[in-house]
């Protein structure tokens, strides 16, 4: 009698296709009501994928910022459906969409958003206090902060408090803040906005580099053009209508008239 050999048990492929990090459907949002409600955003449907770097351009009031709020779950009031893996993020109780944000999510302003009474260092270890107890960090959150500002060009910035360091700086520390977590998606709101020409360049440097080396998904809302083609996508708001969403090839810097970021960043 033969003895049947055993079956070696069956490899699954990996799919090539990239995971999706997050999938908005029939996304529509307004103000106000009645003859005062306005239409902000308009049967918005996209997905964007892991390792993405995108950016969302138009002008004032397209919707964009309204869009990036409802992607990053600050704004839970719309209609549609937005996604993040098995998460729908509109069925999500306030305390389930916190965590989720805490722990997947990383923001950027343009308003940088420091505490002037803290150090740089402190203020990259503020995510830490978050499940803390009252007056402690997490273990290690020092160390964290003091690779973080290594890591974004401040190394020796770390005892100095924001009116000591310039606008660029600031923003730095903010994008240092925001990797704290190590965050799957990092969200940028207007990140140039308050900054001059070659020092926006050398932020969005930075981030070019985080999504290049470490593959992390950008999504940064401008309203400057040279600062969207910058970004490895583009999409592009009217009045809350998307009407392109286009591969596009990065820009680099040198192209824009900065040669090097110098000992600036370290990425």
């Amino acid at each position: 009698m033969l003895r049947r050999r055993p079956r070696r048990p069956t490899r699954r492929r990996k799919s090539k296709r990239p995971a999706v990090d997050i999938s908005i459907t029939d996304l529509s949002k307004h103000y106000g009501k009645g003859q005062g409600r306005t239409r902000v955003l308009r049967d918005i449907s996209l997905s964007i994928r892991s390792g993405e770097f995108v950016s969302i351009v138009g002008t004032s009031g397209s919707g964009k910022t309204t869009l990036l709020n409802i992607m990053g779950g600050l704004d839970r009031n719309y209609e549609g459906a937005v996604r993040l893996d098995e998460h729908r993020l509109e069925e999500l109780s306030d305390k389930e969409l916190s965590r989720l944000r805490n722990r997947k999510f990383g923001f950027v302003f343009q308003q940088f958003n420091l505490l002037d009474h803290l150090t740089a260092g402190e203020n990259i270890s503020l995510p830490s206090y978050f499940g803390a107890k009252p007056d402690s960090t997490a273990p290690g959150a020092d160390e964290r902060a003091r690779e973080l500002l290594q890591k974004v060009g401040l190394g020796d910035k770390t005892a100095e408090r924001p009116p000591q360091l310039s606008g660029g700086q600031k923003q730095r520390v903010a994008i240092a803040r925001a990797l704290f977590h190590q965050p799957r998606i990092i969200f940028c709101d207007e990140p140039t906005g308050s900054l001059d020409r070659k020092t926006g360049l050398q932020i969005m440097k930075i981030f070019q580099d985080l999504n290049r080396e470490e593959q992390m998904t950008l999504v940064v809302v401008t309203h400057e053009e040279h600062i969207a083609r910058m970004a490895s996508r583009i999409i592009r708001l009217e009045d809350g209508v998307l009407v392109a969403d286009e591969a596009n090839e990065p820009v680099q810097p040198d192209e824009l008239g900065v040669l090097s970021i110098g000992n600036e960043g370290t990425l």
